[in-house]
């Protein structure tokens, strides 16, 4: 049998090993009852003023930069890859480190550059984070299970351990981007906190009582810590959005289609009722439309056979800034949805859904009450896709080692059980189109309301029903999964932070039922001040273009363009 513990040993060691030794803190940090915020002044005391500079500039800031030949791309890389080796000292965000490939592909890039006067490409030495299921040359894909050490996915002498590259990851490498670190998740991807036994916990670095969130945890921590101005994660029940959210950034879980996930590693794969998506996240709205429209010049859809053959479309941006910019003043109009009816969200969300009501209000747009079909079907729905096949999955990666599943993760998975049968599974589908078609014409049905002549443009509602998670206390999923059901595209605001002076525990509130009871009882303000608070932004199906325009609009006018 395997020492599931000495290997997970030796590679979180190998891991950190690979971090350049005056780059590695001298001494541990404090601890968070001393500490809790390591971002800002705390992490800057150890990088230079032109490493901060240029950390604290955003995907686009640094593009306008590198291609234009202002800054080397390799001394962007650098200073990105040490912010990022603090990063991971300070709240464990990284699976892979490989810096040195990062700095070399820079400097490839500087002299291409010095040659030609000319960028490779819209990214040239931008640095994206990936997270840990993108395969990478050169470096292995855990994704959090220790059985996976030393494979191809689980899998032995496959001839692509170390070799084969996603698909995203050779356009991203075309378009210019430097590469440098792969994140941690949680093992099975199936949580929104991010624990596994190779690097144990990683921390929300804003306040780090609490989790970065899952299942791109690791990227949430790391672009929250400005270890990276852009990366990539998947979202299949809220994976891309609740990090986003935790750690007070931008982020965007497109439809299903837009964006390659083609040569991806995966959990459950083939379970395909509910498809994982790929987005990105970053510290404005702009880094985000810098690498979606990025990606689509490479027309993705050419070599991922499940990606439409969507371009970027400025026109779907455009008629929302020229109805804003209309005569008169053009009226948007909103939707709100407080609570899903099964829970109430905290204190601090409530406040931050407010703000975003009062702003849209004070830029002259509508706001109307969501009273969508049931979202307990919704949720019912979500969660019997992610057990269709009873566990079988996940129990076999566990079983490759002999690994203990984390607490987060044993609710939905620690019990193996039957498999459903195709009939069941193609009755879930049937509901599931049931729903996406009442949910629709409820949307159209908002058009008698608006008074613009138009449905609601979209959504405003909690991602999660607090500002972020304490650790092994997110029990309930519904306000993230929904969006994944009906396939929508939404985007993380940030609002606010958590202040405990005005974010007191509502004493009069009687929880609806035993999910809402725990979201309740979790609230303390004295743990959470300080958190970031953050909402999303939901469209319907393809609205990417839409629904970054919408959140920028927003953003700008909380003050929040770049986080």
């Amino acid at each position: 049998m395997i020492d599931w513990k000495a290997l997970a040993t030796e590679k979180r060691n190998s891991v950190n090993s690979l971090i350049p030794k005056p780059w590695r803190l001298e001494s541990p940090i404090p601890p968070a009852s001393e500490q809790r915020d390591v971002t800002g002044k705390f992490i800057q005391q150890f990088l230079s003023p032109r490493e901060i500079e240029i950390t604290e500039t955003d995907a686009v800031g640094i593009v306008k930069n590198t291609t234009s030949g202002s800054w080397k791309a390799r001394e962007v890389a650098e200073a990105f890859c040490h912010r990022a080796a603090l990063a991971h000292q300070m709240v464990n965000c990284l699976h892979e480190i490989f810096f040195d490939a990062a700095i070399s592909d820079a400097q490839k890039l500087d002299d291409y550059y010095a040659e030609h006067k000319k960028p490779i490409g819209p990214l040239h030495g931008l640095p994206v984070s990936l997270k840990d299921q993108f395969h990478v040359k050169g470096v292995e894909t855990t994704m959090g299970y220790v059985g996976w050490i030393g494979t191809f996915e689980g899998k032995k002498n496959t001839g692509k351990e170390k070799i084969f590259e996603s698909e995203m990851v050779t356009e991203l490498r075309a378009l210019g981007a430097v590469l440098y670190c792969k994140t941690s998740v949680p093992h099975t991807l199936m949580a929104g906190e991010t624990v596994n036994n190779i690097i144990d916990y990683t921390w929300n670095p804003k306040n780090r009582l609490l989790a970065s969130g899952g299942s791109s945890g690791g990227e949430g921590a790391l672009i929250g810590l400005k270890g990276s101005p852009v990366g990539f994660g998947t979202d299949i029940g809220g994976s891309i959005r609740i990090p986003a959210a935790f750690n007070g950034f931008y982020g965007i879980r497109p439809s299903s289609g837009r964006l390659p996930y083609e040569g991806m590693a995966n959990s459950m794969d083939g379970q395909n009722s509910i498809l994982s998506v790929v987005g990105p996240l970053g510290t404005s709205v702009g880094s985000l439309k810098l690498v979606i429209k990025s990606l689509l010049s490479q027309q993705p859809w050419l070599h991922d056979p499940l990606v439409s053959e969507i371009p970027w479309r400025d026109e779907q941006e455009q008629a929302i800034f020229d109805i804003v910019k209309s005569s008169g003043g053009g009226q948007l109009a909103f939707a709100v949805m407080k609570s899903d009816g099964i829970v109430q969200p905290q204190p601090p969300v409530l406040r931050a859904i407010e703000m975003v009501v009062k702003v849209i209000e004070k830029l002259g747009h509508k706001v109307i009450e969501w009273n969508p079909p049931s979202h307990s079907r919704a949720v019912d729905l979500a969660y019997k896709t992610w057990v269709y096949d009873g566990g079988a999955d996940v129990h076999d990666a566990f079983a490759l080692s002999g690994e203990p599943m984390s607490n987060q993760i044993k609710p939905a998975y620690g019990t193996r059980k039957a498999e459903y049968t195709a009939s069941q599974i193609a009755a879930v589908n049937i509901q599931k189109r049931e729903y996406q078609k009442e949910y629709m014409e409820y949307w159209n049905s908002t058009s008698a309301l608006t008074g613009t002549g138009r449905p609601v443009e979209a959504i405003i509602a909690p991602v999660a029903p607090f500002p972020a998670a304490r650790p092994e206390m997110y029990t309930y999923y519904g306000m993230s999964t929904w969006v994944n059901l009906l396939d929508y595209s939404a985007a993380i605001l940030p609002v606010t932070q958590v202040d405990k002076s005005i974010d007191v525990i509502d004493k009069e509130y009687k929880p609806m039922n035993e999910h809402d009871e725990k979201v309740y009882s979790s609230y303390d303000p004295e743990i959470y001040d300080g958190a970031h608070v953050s909402i999303q932004v939901v469209g319907r199906r393809f609205q990417e273009e839409k629904v970054l325009a919408l959140t920028e609009i927003l953003g700008d006018a909380l003050g929040k363009h770049i986080a």
